[in-house]
């Protein structure tokens, strides 16, 4: 049975409408966030992380962000995973929440792009 749509992937989904469509797929015990086939956000915990790269990141913790650090759950080892919370501010205006969304998609294609190519399988 489907569980029922969540209404913060839903508030998400319309806080980000002005960048276009984006898509919320819940994996992991929380969502990434996900536009043109890459995920550039993830939420946990009802607060939404943005993927970023070294400028986005120190910008985002000026506004007060934080990282998202999961705890492997063998060891306790505390990892950062890359992801920083979007700021409060942005939290109810659709236009700050998604240029800081158009930032980490920005990242997402820059980091998807300098990956490098995997051959296809072969047909057997």
């Amino acid at each position: 049975m489907a569980k029922p749509p969540d209404p913060f992937h839903e508030f998400v989904a319309e806080l980000l409408a002005p960048m276009g469509p984006v898509s919320v797929r819940r994996m992991f015990g929380g969502a990434g966030v996900f536009r043109d086939g890459l995920m550039f956000a993830l939420l946990a915990d009802e607060t939404i992380f943005l993927k970023t790269d070294a400028s986005l990141r120190k910008d985002l913790e000026a506004e007060g962000g934080a990282p998202f650090v999961w705890t492997k759950p063998s060891t306790g080892e505390a990892i950062d995973m890359g992801y920083v919370s979007l700021p409060s501010s942005a939290m109810d205006d659709p236009d700050e929440a998604s240029l800081w969304a158009s930032r980490a998609l920005a990242v997402a294609k820059a980091k998807a792009a300098a990956k490098p190519a995997t051959k296809a399988k072969r047909k057997k």
